[in-house]
């Protein structure tokens, strides 16, 4: 097993809080994406909104949510470990591999199976994370 990420928030607190203090990042993203494409000072005012921004900041927060990769039984260790947490499961019951982010913030436990393509797994598991367990929080 293995962890990648940076963002593990404990509580609903700890994610404002990371999630606040990631929103000046989110707006340079932005600002510097919108100066590569030549938007002028008219355009970049018409179309760089604050839903553009938040956009942004809340792709920048789920990239960055630490996630568990290992096999189902280092899963299902986890998951005993944890019984606080109600898990949400995505994928096949014959798959043996499983990537997982404990959202103890929102008492969520949320896991995808895999077979090969561990890099979309995580990816993919970070957006459904954010969508579960941090939207509604943050």
């Amino acid at each position: 097993m293995h962890v990648e990420g940076l963002l593990a928030p404990a509580t609903a607190t700890a994610a404002r809080e990371r999630y606040d203090a990631l929103a000046p990042t989110a707006k340079t993203v932005v600002r510097e994406s919108a100066k590569a494409m030549s938007f002028d000072r008219a355009e970049y005012d018409e179309r760089v909104t604050a839903e553009v921004v938040e956009t942004a900041l809340d792709a920048l927060f789920a990239s960055l949510l630490e996630v568990h990769v290992g096999t189902r039984d280092e899963f299902e260790t986890f998951r005993d470990d944890h019984p606080d947490l109600d898990p949400d499961v995505e994928g096949s019951d014959e798959v043996d591999r499983v990537v997982w982010h404990p959202a103890p913030a929102a008492d969520l436990l949320v896991a995808a199976t895999f077979h090969e393509e561990e890099r979309a797994a995580v990816g993919t598991l970070r957006r459904q994370a954010f969508g579960k367990a941090y939207r509604d929080l943050l």
